[in-house]
């Protein structure tokens, strides 16, 4: 059980605008490079400086529960790698790397296969938002100064869009994922993201500096 998503989910009786995502794609492999052309310039925010990419893996790029990514999203994958080397890419997903990873055995199989560093985290999505944090403050050369300079990838409202809301960054929510979800969870999280964007709402603008 998800104990982080089940606290952190009230905040969206006071907040509902937090589950809603920045920018929508259908499949990883519509993912524009670089990712700060997945958020448009506006009145409200200039373009946003996009310096490190945080990724979630079941159903984002890989087949829930798979620790490769999948075959149809490898040439993007690759590319994703090439406009964000190194420091710059971080997996964060709510399987491998977590404490319900013994030994976190599968992040290490994770990471040889894709060649990217998976966040070992106590707390789950979306309650881990300061160890991600934590994270980049830690490794300057992935250049992130601000939380306004993550973008957040991933396939759920109620996990990887909402912790980017209260991280201060940015969301790209990938609506469709390699399977189609069909769970109550799922319908409820699509179901209220609809609804706010239909009422007009729109998700929160990122913030420029570092808590705490």
């Amino acid at each position: 059980m998800n104990i982080s998503a089940s606290l952190n989910v009230f905040r969206l009786i006071t907040n509902p605008t937090l589950c809603l995502p920045h920018s929508t794609i259908s499949t990883f492999n519509q993912l524009p490079l670089p990712v700060s052309k997945a958020f448009p310039a506006s009145e409200k925010a200039p373009k946003p400086d996009i310096r490190a990419i945080v990724l979630d893996k079941d159903n984002c790029f890989a087949r829930p529960q798979e620790n490769v990514v999948y075959e149809a999203y490898h040439d993007k994958f690759h590319a994703l790698k090439t406009a964000y080397p190194h420091s710059r890419l971080l997996i964060v997903s709510n399987s491998a790397g977590t404490n319900s990873d013994p030994g976190h055995a599968d992040a290490a199989i994770l990471e040889r296969n894709t060649g990217i560093p998976v966040l070992r985290h106590s707390t789950k999505k979306p309650g881990c938002g300061s160890e991600i944090l934590s994270y980049f403050r830690n490794i300057p050369e992935s250049g992130v100064t601000e939380p306004s300079q993550i973008a957040i990838v991933g396939d759920r409202l109620f996990t990887d869009v909402l912790m980017a809301n209260i991280m201060g960054s940015w969301s790209v929510w990938v609506r469709d994922g390699v399977v189609e979800e069909k769970g109550l969870f799922t319908m409820i999280e699509r179901g209220l993201a609809s609804y706010l964007f239909k009422k007009g709402y729109s998700p929160p603008m990122p913030s420029s500096q570092f808590e705490g």
